[in-house]
């Protein structure tokens, strides 16, 4: 249970998303160089807080305070789930259907890692993490979150000849999700499935109109994007 699995989330379009669990060594990795991080900063403004007396001790330990519970909340919501450590380990944090972590969600996870941590070492978190289906600590259960491998970025094919077409609905981030994950999963779906996805976008066109008018709008999302 120590490596890495995979997990498959079906969508209500019917397009299938797959994720990369990242398993606990990779995260504690991750967390270590959060925590050098977070001892660095506490470093660079010991001595000058210090020069201050008492203030400069109070505002101390307010910096203590606030690294601790809100460095990774901060992050993971303005840096698509990613804290610096995270983002050298190639990790992410996401809710449990795949979408960008959220403020609460974050909030959540972050403030259960005291009963991760207990009795020492996020021993809990850690025993919890093994026996999860989708290596879960106690705070991404009661969140609904995981943690993932962000695949590498990769050059996308040159978008096909029938050029770009936008979308006649408002797109939100769920809909583009959807659709680039039909351009990178489209070759490896029988031509039959693809018109079947595309008449569920389409359902009042033919299924060659319809795949055709759904690959230009992926077009156009891929020239976006």
């Amino acid at each position: 249970m120590l490596i890495d699995e995979r997990l498959h989330i079906d969508t209500p379009e019917g397009a299938r998303l797959t994720l990369s669990l990242a398993g606990p060594l990779p995260r504690g990795m991750a967390y270590g160089i959060d925590l050098m991080i977070r001892a660095l900063i506490l470093v660079m403004v010991a001595t000058p807080l210090m020069l201050l007396g008492r203030g400069g001790s109070g505002l101390y330990l307010l910096l203590l305070f606030l690294l601790e519970w809100f460095y990774p909340v901060l992050f993971e919501v303005f840096r698509q789930g990613r804290t610096p450590g995270k983002a050298v380990m190639g990790l992410a944090v996401v809710h449990g259907n795949g979408a960008p972590v959220g403020f609460s969600g974050s909030l959540v996870r972050n403030l259960l890692r005291t009963a991760d941590l207990f009795p020492f070492a996020y021993l809990t978190g850690f025993i919890v993490m093994l026996v999860s289906s989708r290596q879960q600590r106690l705070g991404d259960l009661a969140a609904d979150t995981l943690v993932i491998h962000v695949p590498a970025p990769q050059a996308r094919p040159a978008p096909g000849d029938g050029g770009g077409e936008p979308p006649d609905w408002p797109l939100n981030r769920d809909d583009q999700l959807v659709l680039l994950a039909f351009h990178d999963r489209g070759q490896r779906l029988s031509e039959e499935r693809q018109r079947e996805l595309a008449r569920l976008a389409y359902p009042e066109l033919a299924d060659e109109a319809a795949l055709a008018r759904l690959r230009r709008v992926v077009n156009h999302v891929l020239g976006a994007a």
